[in-house]
Order: structure tokens, then sequence, then C-alpha cells
């Protein structure tokens, strides 16, 4: 049993008027974030590459699209708060990729980002969208730079959260230990808790409010978290294989404009490697968020928005 709203067919679904915006406009409220009074968010599905992918769309057609790419083991939902934020302003999709959220498993449990990084170029031309902004968070950046690199005449402007071609592999470990740890769990409560433990930087409040997009409940009754937990994407995880990773030799000629965030308390990415990376690119920029750590949009969502919204918006 899925615990949040998503369309079933191929038709849209209007979320305009849904519980979870109402619930999403509670917490932006909360946190202070500012967004228009009512907004055009729908649910979607579209099959390519003999999958079917669910996305979301905010915002209007006609506006400056904006694609955003989420992390391992979380889904496209990770990004609802900014969303909401420009939906006046740009239209925006976020996509589940593939074994994430409400998009289908791969049947040949292909995870790598060369495989990902293929679906959002058949996702962009599906929509027919194109010089659109890429926004992508640690798996979701990875992709988004195997796009950028393959498809640079696609990508106008690249927004990268917390990773890059040189991450710690102690903090990698501590995700996975998290991950492992809350595959299945008999009650919501327990994994709020959990979650809670894992991330201090967000109130009790608001994981609840935002821990049901990513949960389903099985026919035994648990609980357990929305992506594919079949061996390839456990082993290549959310720092991916070595042969997924791009390098500091690959940028160096990216043509785009690129901004890196990095949250403060990152374990994954030190400060040191992310101001390497954003040296060797032509074009390149470092923000530090403070009040977070990996999940820089989610734990500190304002501080991010101040940090990316001159960016995309000049």
């Amino acid at each position: 049993m899925h615990l949040n709203e998503f369309a079933e067919t191929g038709a849209p679904l209007d979320m305009s008027r849904s519980a979870e915006l109402a619930s999403l406009m509670a917490s932006a409220a909360d946190l202070g974030i500012a967004h228009p009074p009512a907004v055009r968010y729908q649910s979607n599905n579209v099959v390519m590459r003999h999958q079917r992918f669910h996305y979301l769309e905010w915002g209007e057609p006609g506006t400056p699209e904006l694609l955003f790419l989420h992390g391992s083991n979380q889904s496209a939902h990770s990004f609802d708060l900014v969303a909401l934020h420009l939906a006046d302003r740009f239209h925006i999709y976020a996509l589940d990729q593939r074994g994430h959220g409400d998009s289908e498993w791969a049947k040949d449990s292909d995870y790598s980002s060369a495989a990902m990084g293929l679906d959002a170029a058949a996702f962009i031309d599906a929509m027919g969208l194109d010089h659109l902004i890429v926004i992508g968070h640690s798996m979701g950046g990875q992709n988004a730079m195997r796009l950028s690199l393959s498809h640079p005449e696609r990508v106008r402007k690249l927004v990268l959260v917390d990773i890059g071609p040189e991450v710690s592999q102690e903090g990698a470990q501590v995700i996975r230990r998290f991950v492992t740890e809350t595959r299945e769990f008999d009650d919501i409560d327990h994994f709020v808790t959990r979650v809670q433990e894992y991330d201090p930087y967000r109130s009790r409040e608001h994981i609840e409010r935002t821990v049901r997009y990513n949960l389903l409940q099985r026919a035994d009754g648990k609980y357990i978290s929305k992506h594919d937990h079949g061996p390839r994407l456990a082993a290549t995880g959310e720092h991916r294989s070595r042969g997924d990773r791009f390098t500091l030799d690959d940028v160096r000629h990216l043509p785009m404009p690129l901004l890196l965030i990095r949250g403060a308390d990152s374990q994954i990415f030190t400060a040191e490697a992310a101001q390497r990376f954003a040296d060797a690119v032509p074009d390149g920029r470092l923000v530090t968020v403070p009040r977070c750590g990996h999940n820089v949009h989610g734990q500190n969502t304002p501080g991010f928005i101040e940090a990316m919204e001159p960016f995309i918006t000049n």
C-alpha cells in the first residue's frame, strides 16, 4: 500500500488541491519559505527505454525549464519545498529515477550512472525540453554530470549538490549503514525516530510530514523505503561504482556554468575536495551552506534556496 498520491494511469493527476500539497505548504510556513498561494502541480507517468517512469511537474509551461534529479534511496519528492518556492517562475520537472519512488524498478537491475544518464536524456526528449537547467543531488548529481558531459547542448546551467569526483568513503559508509538499518520496520514512528537520529537538522514534525512520500506498506504489514532493495542498487549505493564516477579531468572543459553547493557539515564531501572541483571547471563556483550535512536541500532548505536562486535566475 502506497502512502502518497500519484498518477496510476497515463493521465496526469492534479495535485493542486491535495492533502499532500497542503501539508507541504504548512512545512513551508514553518520554515519561512515563500511560495505562490496557488500552484500548478501534477503527478505523471511516461514510458521510455522500455520502462515506466513517474515524475512530478510544477509551474506553468512557457516559463524557464528546470529538471531535478534526486539522490539514491530518495525520490522526486525530496525537492518538493524548493519546487514549491520556484513554481511561479519556472516549469519544473522532478523525475523519480529508475528503481526509486513511484518509478518502475529496472528489470535488469542496471542502476549505473550510464543507464540513469541515458534515462535523463530520454526524459528530456520525451518532454520536448531543450537547453534547460539541471539540478542533481548526490547520485542525481552523478547522473546530471553524465548527462552534461554526453549532451552538453541540452544543459544551459548545472547545479550539483554535495557531490564531486572525490568523495569520502568513510562518509559514504555512514549513509550505507543507515540505509541498511532502515530497510524495513513495523511502524512509521520507529522509522521517524531513526531518521531524526540520523538527521538532527530537521524537526520531528517536518520529518513526519515528508516521510510518507518515500514509504510503502507491504502485504505483511511491514513498512519499507520506496526503492529497489536488490543487490545491484545496494552495491552501487549513494556514490556508485568507480566506473560510474567522473573525474577532475572530465570537467576541465565543461561548457556550461556550474554551481556546486556543499553542506558545511557534509561527511561525504570535504571542503578541500569541493574547492578543487569548482576550480577545475572553467565557469565553476562553490557555495557552502551552513547548518546542514549531505542532504543540503532537505536539512537547510532556506539556505539551499539562498545559495541556488541567484545562479538559476540570472
